[in-house]
């Protein structure tokens, strides 16, 4: 693959596009979630590492990548961590595997490792996770195109978790994590060396759960939950270049659980996303088109506020900061269409819904719905899932049906293997 590295917001890329020394590198910058090309997207919030957010496990996956509330399994870690305490098994490991944008590039795959364990005061659980996302195999070319080397990038983040109840249907999460992103092996372009990014991260989360619920004549549960993940420093890839956001998200939704009889059982639950970072400004244009600069070089903001700010300003402002359309009128000057900043902020929230049905606790079938804006990602589809669970043993699985033209995400199929090293708890335990 004869690409610099596949990319979604790539700090990097401007670098390495813009080289006129030695070691120019074709570039082929892809959206790692969308599969969209960037010069496609219109207004995309961007981050660094995105691979955060690309949903890891084939349950969730199944279920439109919805996954806050479920009832928790050991891929809560990366879902809402709070959920571990109330989990049914005391200890589980899980391994999940995708290849990933296979439409585009052949040898991309996401990989992830995920295990908790409930201490025996009933009121706590820990975990860790690895996660590893290759990008395939790609090759530096100099300004003629002559292979400089071949590289291997690949990301990984490394979490440590603790769920603790709060009462006894609530609990709250705390995640600490490492993240490596080595997208150039050190590779130096025009006296610029560039380097590995990394960050360190935390995740704050909250569930709430009833499951003495009565609908009609059938028993069942409520559920909610929140998570506010990768909470944390901002990259580079270069000492000369800019740090970008981290994928800062706020996810947040219920689940509601039905036993329509001993056998058989069936679950809704829905997700809300909204990504807690700056929102891409749009730059003031002169009357030939160009780019308008100040004094000191930098762009002049015609519409929205200024990206390059503070983790905490760039969480609180992600809320209010979209530019919405803009015009000129007649005499140039810049006019911002009414209702359309509150539209585009409306926009930058995206859904993710499914059904779950299970029979005798053994067998599984899911469906479920993505859905996101065509001007922030475009990423719309429906899913589908099965699981089977026999004795300590579980095997999971998904498959994603784009509703969108010659979507990069089409057939994308996850696989998730589990295994359960204890007893179950009642159901009950804990919980008035």
């Amino acid at each position: 693959m004869n690409v610099m590295t596949i990319r979604w917001g790539l700090p990097l890329a401007g670098l390495l596009i813009g080289a006129t020394g030695s070691a120019q590198v074709s570039t082929g910058c892809i959206n790692e979630l969308s599969g969209q090309e960037c010069d496609q997207q219109l207004n995309t919030i961007t981050t660094a590492v995105p691979f955060l957010m690309i949903s890891p496990d084939s349950r969730a996956g199944g279920m439109g990548d919805a996954g806050v509330a479920v009832s928790p399994d050991a891929n809560a870690i990366h879902w809402n961590p709070s959920k571990l305490v109330f989990a049914e098994n005391e200890s589980e490991f899980r391994m999940s595997y995708s290849p990933w944008l296979r439409n585009l590039v052949p040898d991309m795959s996401l990989a992830y490792l995920a295990g908790y364990k409930r201490l025996a005061n009933g009121r706590s659980a820990v975990g860790g996770s690895l996660r590893y996302f290759n990008l395939g195999s790609i090759q530096f070319t100099d300004v003629n195109g002559q292979p400089i080397r071949d590289f291997k990038p690949a990301e990984f983040a490394v979490d440590l978790t603790l769920s603790q109840k709060l009462g006894n249907r609530t609990a709250g999460g705390f995640t600490l994590r490492y993240i490596n992103s080595n997208l150039t092996g050190g590779l130096n372009v025009s006296g610029a060396n560039t380097k590995a990014g990394q960050s360190v991260a935390a995740d704050l989360s909250f569930y709430y759960i009833k499951d003495d619920m009565q609908y009609g004549r059938k028993d069942g549960e409520f559920a909610f939950g929140m998570n506010v993940s990768n909470i944390g420093a901002k990259m580079s890839y270069s000492d000369a270049a800019k740090t970008d956001f981290i994928p800062i998200n706020l996810r947040l939704g219920p689940r509601f659980s039905i036993d329509l009889d001993d056998y058989n059982s069936i679950t809704w639950n829905l997700d809300i996303n909204k990504l807690l970072v700056p929102t891409p400004p749009v730059y003031l244009l002169d009357s030939s088109g160009a780019l308008v600069t100040d004094d000191q070089g930098n762009l002049v903001i015609a519409s929205g506020k200024d990206p390059d700010r503070g983790v905490a300003a760039g969480m609180f402002g992600s809320f209010s900061d979209a530019p919405g359309v803009v015009f000129y009128d007649e005499s140039g000057n810049v006019q911002v269409e009414s209702g359309s900043i509150m539209r585009e902020e409306f926009r930058e929230i995206n859904f993710g819904t499914g059904f779950e049905y299970w029979y005798a606790k053994q067998f599984a079938f899911r469906a479920g719905y993505f859905w996101e804006h065509f001007t922030k990602g475009n990423r719309k589809y429906v899913t589908l899932g099965a699981g089977l669970r026999y004795n300590v043993f579980s095997l999971d699985l998904s498959y994603l049906i784009a509703n969108t033209q010659q979507s990069p995400l089409a057939n994308t199929l996850r696989f998730t293997l589990g295994f359960n090293f204890s007893g179950k708890k009642k159901k009950a335990e804990g919980v008035e």
